[in-house]
């Protein structure tokens, strides 16, 4: 599952290595995974990507932008081809724009089941459900 990063290779839903350093404060840095979560046109044709850093501190405070995934060395190989060795939590409240040139290696890929999971956090996060479009005026 490990490869080269090409702008044609890098879809919705795959986990990079990627550098995020440079950080201000909470910022998520350092050499770490990431999810895309960008659309596939724009994976192709934009220099940047659209991604959310991932952690294996899985301690971190419960939010409903939290995820977790089971990393492949615990899953017992059922089916998880998302390369993270261990049980991981994608953070969807560090979600940031980055140059193509910080990714680095492919990792894998997430299943649908789990993406579907990514999207309802994308949309709590970003305030997209009618419940969250409430004015408090």
């Amino acid at each position: 599952m490990k490869g080269q990063t090409t702008s044609n290779s890098i879809r919705r839903g795959d986990i990079f290595y990627a550098d995020l350093s440079p950080v201000i404060g909470s910022e998520q840095g350092g050499i770490r995974p990431v999810l895309i979560v960008q659309n596939d046109v724009g994976n192709r044709y934009s220099p940047t990507v659209i991604a959310a850093a991932i952690t294996s501190q899985t301690s971190k405070a419960r939010l409903p932008t939290h995820i977790e995934v089971m990393g492949e060395a615990l899953s017992g190989g059922n089916g998880s081809e998302c390369g993270l060795a261990k049980n991981s939590v994608i953070l969807l409240e560090q979600i940031r724009t980055l140059d193509k040139r910080r990714l680095k290696e492919k990792m894998g890929h997430l299943d649908d089941r789990t993406m579907q999971q990514v999207n309802e956090a994308i949309t709590v996060s970003f305030g997209l459900g009618e419940e969250m479009n409430v004015s408090t005026a």
